[in-house]
């Protein structure tokens, strides 16, 4: 059975916004490691409709970014939403009963699924789905934004914590 995990990047003040501060080439490599290892990824309308920006190669793209896109296209992809038709290479759409179609995914695979999105995690939190939290905690403060936890944090227990760069702290969590 697979493992549903949350995990973004965070300003000290809880926010995630990725257009006001981004991951240094470390933590970045370090993110085409996780998605190359995943076993598939689960978004909402939004959070895909951003990250559909890798099905495109770019011309000012490093080796680093062409590797994640690779390994962002490789991926199976689910994405949850009621107004989407279609989506892309490699995606799913999930639509319905949001609780069985995430239980039947999580059955049907092993290894890490990312969930993608502050909103889709605070459903799939109120449906005790996510596995595994981790806060990638960045050295900003941003004043407001989107809260990593977009309702209520539920109890969690610490696990681990690792620094990875120069300065930033990946906070592993767990529901208590």
């Amino acid at each position: 059975m697979a493992k549903l995990v949350f995990g973004m990047n965070q300003s000290l003040d809880g926010y995630v916004d990725h257009m006001r501060f981004a991951p240094s080439p470390t933590l970045f490599r370090h993110f085409i490691k996780e998605a190359q290892g995943q076993a598939g990824s689960i978004y909402g309308r939004r959070m895909y409709e951003i990250m559909s920006y890798w099905d495109d190669d770019h011309a000012e793209w490093d080796a680093d970014h062409h590797a994640f896109a690779a390994a962002w296209r490789n991926q199976l992809k689910w994405v949850v939403s009621r107004s989407l038709q279609a989506v892309g290479p490699n995606a799913r759409l999930v639509e319905g009963d949001l609780e069985g179609a995430i239980r039947e995914i999580k059955a049907g695979r092993d290894g890490e699924i990312e969930v993608a999105g502050p909103d889709l995690a605070r459903s799939l939190t109120e449906l005790n789905l996510i596995d595994e939290y981790r806060i990638y905690l960045h050295p900003v403060v941003l004043g407001r934004g989107t809260p990593y936890f977009a309702g209520p944090r539920p109890p969690l227990r610490l696990v681990t914590n690792d620094r990875i760069g120069e300065d930033v702290i990946r906070l592993t969590y767990v529901p208590a």
